[in-house]
């Protein structure tokens, strides 16, 4: 680890560049160029307040609610604007999390990571930085950064490596990332393509109340994993509990998925990270292991229940 540090957390957010120009022009802007100022005027707010001109940060916008990070609602506050960002600023309060400083009255990228972290960790120390600014933890301890990968239920995904001497490479990913990935069991309620050729697998679990609910969708099968299907999966054997839902296709698209109902009595082992939606689903897709005919529906988790710890 002496040439490595797990440089931040990898959390449920925005990557974001904060920026207080000469003239004291504040500009929030997303990795892409969007700019997300008058999204979030919080942090515009608190960046004029505490930060000197010709300042430049590299971080990470999040929302904490109800003891989670929730990444939809950050969703939700980009596309406000005026008196609308404002009332969301006040129920959906954000936190930049800051990672690397890139500008002090000077261009910092070509320092070595170290130094830049040295000029941060000075910086929030100097000018008494606190929330909505908040620096990001970092560590050379292997130890320490396995604690942080406790914090899985609350949101964080995993972390970020970065060299010591490394310089700033904007717009390149030249990090390492480590992200939290758990395998666990899902019922298949419903499936894309066919019965005699599934393509992918709706993924339920049953609440408290013993209802289905929709958990999300995996991957696309593997060619073993959508044979061993074939002949396993049923049509419904009576009313399902999805009839007349529609499901979206997701992941950057409003396109409605073609689904075909199944009999939800198979249960499948899939590979999933820990980021859920405040619905309590997941996220990202599942990557399906295998179809488990040694566990019963009555063992699958519930639903919403915080996957176990790697």
């Amino acid at each position: 680890m002496s040439h490595e540090t797990p440089e931040s957390l990898e959390n449920d957010g925005y990557r974001a560049q904060l920026a207080v120009y000469a003239d004291r022009r504040v500009l929030l802007r997303s990795r892409q160029g969007t700019d997300m100022t008058a999204s979030f005027p919080e942090i515009g707010t608190a960046a004029l307040a505490r930060l000197s001109a010709d300042t430049g940060l590299d971080g990470e916008l999040v929302v904490w609610e109800r003891d989670r990070l929730a990444f939809e609602r950050l969703q939700q506050r980009l596309a406000r604007r005026g008196s609308g960002a404002a009332e969301a600023a006040r129920q959906w309060p954000a936190h930049y999390v800051v990672f690397d400083l890139v500008y002090l009255g000077a261009d910092l990228t070509g320092w070595p990571y170290e130094r830049r972290r040295a000029a941060l960790e000075a910086l929030f120390t100097d000018h008494g930085l606190e929330a909505p600014l908040t620096l990001c933890p970092s560590t050379t301890d292997p130890a320490v950064a396995r604690g942080w990968l406790e914090w899985t239920a609350a949101g964080v995904e995993g972390l970020c490596f970065k060299r010591l001497d490394e310089p700033y490479v904007g717009g390149a990913r030249s990090w390492r990332k480590y992200k939290v990935r758990v395998t666990t069991e899902a019922v298949i309620g419903a499936v894309t393509g066919s019965l005699t050729a599934p393509r992918t697998v709706l993924l339920g679990r049953y609440d408290a109340a013993g209802r289905l609910q929709y958990a999300g969708r995996s991957t696309t099968l593997s060619q073993a994993v959508s044979c061993a299907l074939v002949g396993v999966l049923a049509p419904p054997m009576g009313a399902h509990p999805w009839e007349g839902w529609t499901f979206s296709a997701g992941w950057g698209t409003q396109r409605t998925l073609e689904v075909v109902l199944v009999e939800p009595e198979v249960v499948i082992e899939v590979a999933v990270d820990v980021a859920r939606n405040s619905a309590g689903r997941f996220r990202h897709p599942a990557r399906p292991h295998r179809i488990r005919t040694d566990v019963g529906v009555a063992q699958v988790p519930l639903f919403g229940e915080a996957p176990a710890s790697p």
